[in-house]
Order: C-alpha cells, then sequence, then structure tokens
C-alpha cells in the first residue's frame, strides 16, 4: 500500500465515534473531528496516533446524506455488536469489521476498488477521492483558502502548488469569459442585480 493509502486508511478506519459529533450528543452539529490516525506498527496490531501535523486536526462539515447514511451504519454496527455479544470488541471506532476489530487496510481497498468495477466506471485509488473533490471545489468556485482547511493543508501554497493544473484552467476560462465580453459587450444582460443596479458591463475604449 502506496503511503497516500495508508493516510487515507489511517483517516477513515481510525475515526472514533467520539469524533463523529453528528452522530452523538444533544445538539446535531453535522460534522466530524478529525484528532487521530489508526495506524498499525512494525510491531503488529493496530494502534491510534496524533494526526501527520497539527493542521491535519480539523473539523469537517458533513452533507445531509453523508449523515443519513451514518445513522443507517450505525444502527447496523449495533446489530452485529448484539450478535457478536462477547466477541466484541470495543474499540469505540466509528468503521470496524462485524466483530468489532478495526478494518484491514487490505480489506478496505478491495472493498473500494469493486464499486468502481460493478459501476463500470475507470478504477480509481482510495487516494484519488481526496483529489477529486478537491479538484471539483475549486472548479465551483470554491476558495482556495476554504479548500486548504478541508484537505488539512498546512499552508495554503502547498494546495496551490498541488492543483496548480486546476487554477490555471479557471484562469483561462476567467480570460475567455472577459475577452467575449470586451468583444461583445451587447451580448451583456441587461437585467439589474439583487440591489436593483445594472450589472457591470465592458463598453470599448475609444
Amino acid at each position: 500500500m502506496r503511503p497516500d493509502e495508508r493516510l487515507s486508511w489511517g483517516r477513515t478506519v481510525g475515526l472514533g465515534a467520539q469524533h463523529v459529533v453528528a452522530m452523538f450528543g444533544a445538539t446535531f452539529a453535522g460534522a466530524a473531528n478529525i484528532r487521530r490516525t489508526l495506524q498499525r506498527p512494525h510491531s503488529g496490531g493496530f494502534t491510534t496516533r496524533p494526526t501527520k501535523t497539527i493542521h491535519s486536526e480539523r473539523r469537517l462539515t458533513l452533507q445531509s446524506a453523508c449523515l443519513a447514511s451514518l445513522h443507517a451504519h450505525r444502527d447496523r454496527q449495533a446489530r452485529e455488536k448484539q450478535q457478536a455479544g462477547a466477541e466484541w470488541a470495543d474499540n469505540g471506532l466509528v468503521f470496524t469489521r462485524p466483530d468489532g476489530y478495526p478494518i484491514e487496510p487490505a480489506t478496505l481497498t478491495c472493498n473500494f476498488n469493486a464499486h468502481p468495477r460493478r459501476a463500470h466506471l475507470q478504477a480509481i485509488r482510495l487516494h484519488n477521492l481526496r483529489h477529486s473533490t478537491a479538484t471539483l471545489l475549486l472548479e465551483q468556485g470554491v476558495e482556495l483558502v476554504v479548500t486548504m482547511e478541508l484537505l488539512g493543508h498546512a499552508h495554503i501554497g502547498v494546495t496551490a502548488t498541488v492543483y496548480a493544473h486546476v487554477h490555471l484552467r479557471l484562469q483561462r476560462d476567467a480570460i475567455d469569459l472577459l475577452g467575449r465580453t470586451l468583444h461583445k459587450p451587447s451580448e451583456a444582460t441587461s437585467q439589474t442585480d439583487g440591489d436593483g443596479d445594472p450589472p457591470l458591463c465592458a463598453a470599448p475604449v475609444r
């Protein structure tokens, strides 16, 4: 397993129930607190350790669909715990095997790879979901600093460097839009904005 895949696995299966704020407590915060990762030391077994950097500790807002999925998973896990009885390993983890023990990295990878294969999609690595998320956010106009916080990067320069290809494509789209506006100002809409003022438009300079 590649280092980045190990990080993705550690963040996923190392998520403790106490870190999923949305699942517990009187208030529905709708967020997950990333505090620790699950790792396998050379001595064997599993252990929880601090995140890679202080910036990796972060609070992630969860979508309503994700919350619903977590609730369904919690109910399913409760049934598994009841069936396992005394054999259940109470590790306080959100994602476990049916007996409560942590999920093996190879098992997680195998189960993940099965989804795109069943959907007849191109195979991708688990860690690619992280890159796909960042790319989609940036293309939808989400600010770079927000994307940085979601990814847990220490500096905004890291995010800007890793996703420079996205930034350049957005710049090109912006310049193309500017060019069309400058060369065809008559196509600018005459509708007013929400404040009642006409929208800004370009005018040819004589």
